[in-house]
């Protein structure tokens, strides 16, 4: 093993036990409808979204990455010890989170984090404006482009399916839910699977191993493999919140769901544009099911969600600020 691996290797493990953490609490946004419409069993759902997390990977580029990479603050201030009190903050913030089931934002605890601890060693003049630009952005892309899209699209099968039997409607879009579902895991490797597998491909330029910034081919199925595991091992939790507590789903829910959060985050993994997953497919829930009614939402689950998506960029600022202002005192 090179020398220059051998010393990066906490900070590598850092990333990948936050890869893991993301396997818990965001990766299960692609198959929690899929798994609580029926359609698929969970073993059959996290086998497929491991594998189509690495293909969206691999298929889409690496814009994203590269986003993530060098695009928040400025290169030259961000080391080895700013990446590993990054990772720190995010999995206690999401460990926290999915401890009480709530899905949270791994894009948005990346990006508070590092900056936090990059604030830590050079001060509020390395934040780079372009790339939280597009961090907000991805805040409307998730959040409004998810509500609407499923919104407009189960009414249009409503008004489509009107006079098809409530049967055949289940037995149809039960099959194209699988389609739907894996679709959705595609896009969630295209954007939300490119985020370690940045941070982990920055590492080794900080530590000298590659000579630049690049995603090849073996991060990414490093940290597919890792974040498959964490789906397998401890997404439950958020599958629940998001499939039976936040709405009660149909097939054909969960495939306008997904088919309507997989199309804004394809849009926006083009453009290189970090969202969240977890606000798309959230949303996208919460669409589907106020087209039957309001109150079909149980909004009181959706409030804590809201809330922790709120609390997640300072927090997670600030936890990556103080964790890192400890390091630097003791180095």
């Amino acid at each position: 093993m090179p020398e220059g691996i051998i010393a990066l290797l906490p900070v590598l493990l850092l990333v990948l036990a936050a890869e893991f953490v993301n396997g818990w609490t965001d990766s299960p946004n692609a198959i929690a409808t899929v798994v609580s419409t029926r359609v698929l069993s969970p073993a059959q759902a996290v086998t497929m979204a491991a594998v189509l997390n690495i293909l969206g990977a691999i298929a889409t580029g690496t814009a994203v990455a590269t986003t993530i990479g060098k695009g928040f603050v400025v290169p030259e201030i961000i080391s080895p010890s700013v990446v590993a009190t990054a990772m720190l903050t995010i999995i206690i913030w999401s460990t926290v989170a999915w401890r009480f089931g709530i899905p949270t934002s791994e894009s948005h605890e990346l990006v508070a984090a590092l900056t936090g601890a990059a604030f830590a060693v050079g001060g509020t003049s390395v934040l780079l404006v372009e790339g939280w630009q597009k961090v907000l952005i991805g805040i409307g892309f998730s959040t409004f482009l998810g509500f609407s899209l499923s919104i407009l699209l189960m009414t249009i099968l409503y008004w489509t399916l009107r006079r098809v039997s409530l049967r055949r409607v289940r037995d149809s879009f039960g099959k194209l839910q699988i389609l739907s579902a894996a679709f959705m895991a595609f896009s969630h490797g295209s954007n939300d699977g490119q985020k370690f597998m940045g941070v982990f491909a920055l590492a080794l330029v900080l530590g000298g191993v590659m000579p630049e910034f690049h995603v090849p081919l073996w991060i990414i199925l490093v940290c597919g493999v890792v974040m498959g595991l964490g789906t397998a091992v401890g997404g439950w939790r958020i599958i629940r919140t998001m499939g039976f507590k936040l709405t009660k789903l149909e097939p054909v829910n969960g495939f306008a769901a997904e088919t309507s959060a997989g199309l804004a985050i394809l849009l926006a993994s083009r453009f290189g544009i970090p969202l969240s997953t977890t606000h798309c497919i959230n949303t996208s829930i919460m669409g589907v099911g106020a087209t039957k009614r309001l109150s079909a939402v149980r909004w009181g689950v959706a409030k804590d969600m809201v809330l922790t998506w709120i609390f997640t960029f300072p927090v997670c600022a600030f936890l990556g600020w103080a964790l890192e202002s400890v390091l630097q005192t003791i180095l």
